[in-house]
């Protein structure tokens, strides 16, 4: 018969809480997790993750369990009460830097390429992992936009931490998504400036001197320690070596200095806006363009097959 472990360990994860009753319940129906993955049709490693909290359970497969299992609908309810935001695990090497990103009391971001995460709206978001590793698999896509979006919570508060980004106008001109996901992005950012704790200003192709060549992340930590986060591919290198932290605060202050105003590099923003919307508009117009081409082009088709003689009928006849 399955029990409950005599000991376990206080957590504040609802996460862990859900994947811990999902144990219990697989474990008192008699059931392995290679068993129960099957009847789910999902792999045993998916329900390991689920089981040990790191991983969100697709509602569908809570259902399924419930069903399974004979929970009278317990895990589903247990489910819709976790912040799975909040919950997701991020990849191993990120985690340490997600750790430390929700404790900090100030970040200043330097970020290349890509708009910073804690800046990316819900479509911007999806459509950067959509071209990411994680393509092909809507699931993951859909368990790291979440948790990407969980994590600028704090940082949206008007009370938040201080979060300072220097865009390089690369951030801003990539596209991810097409024109519409753009003009939501440029849109948010926009929207989030008005924050009364984030301060963002763009770096612009010309004019400058400083150049740093990778997105970097200075965190200010409640204990007053320091520390310089950058990125190599697939892997994350925090750094609290007082000699590292301050090379890289140093070219931060520099290109600080170097960059847009806070007023100018908004308006840089909004005109890359409009063009976006341009983009749309005429992306929109074109499609429906096309569609009403096709739509003739079928009907000519239709009125253009083989003409088949019918004798006319003479008067009187």
């Amino acid at each position: 018969m399955a029990h409950r472990r005599s000991k376990l360990e206080p957590t504040a994860s609802s996460a862990v809480m859900f994947g811990e009753e999902l144990r219990f319940y697989r474990e008192l129906a008699g059931y392995t997790q290679e068993e129960l993955a099957k009847l789910l049709h999902c792999d045993r490693t998916v329900l390991t993750r689920c089981e040990s909290g790191k991983r969100r359970m697709q509602p569908e497969l809570v259902e399924d369990a419930d069903r399974l299992l004979n929970t009278g609908g317990l895990l589903k309810r247990l489910w819709d009460r976790v912040d799975w935001s909040a919950e997701i695990e991020h990849p191993d090497w990120f985690q340490e830097h997600v750790e430390m990103e929700a404790e900090a009391v100030g970040l200043r971001v330097f970020q290349c390429s890509v708009m910073h995460g804690l800046l990316q709206c819900p479509a911007y978001a999806k459509a950067v992992f959509e071209a990411s590793d994680a393509a092909g698999n809507p699931a993951l896509i859909e368990e790291r936009t979440s948790a990407r979006l969980g994590r600028q919570k704090r940082f949206l508060d008007p009370e938040g931490p201080l979060l300072v980004v220097i865009l390089d106008e690369s951030a801003i001109r990539t596209v991810y998504g097409g024109p519409g996901v753009m003009r939501r992005q440029l849109e948010h950012v926009l929207t989030v400036a008005e924050q009364p704790n984030i301060v963002i200003q763009v770096a612009p192709f010309a004019d400058r001197r400083t150049i740093i060549d990778k997105s970097m992340v200075l965190l200010e930590m409640p204990d007053g320690q320091h520390w310089v986060y950058s990125e190599s591919l697939d892997h994350g290198h925090p750094s609290n070596v007082p000699t590292i932290v301050s090379s890289h605060q140093r070219s931060y202050d520099r290109l600080r200095g170097e960059v847009l105003s806070t007023d100018d590099s908004l308006a840089l923003i909004a005109g890359a806006l409009e063009g976006f919307r341009y983009d749309e508009e005429h992306a929109r117009y074109r499609r429906v363009a096309q569609e009403q081409l096709q739509r003739r082009q079928r009907g000519r088709l239709h009125r253009g097959g083989p003409r088949v003689p019918f004798p006319r009928r003479r008067p009187g006849a």
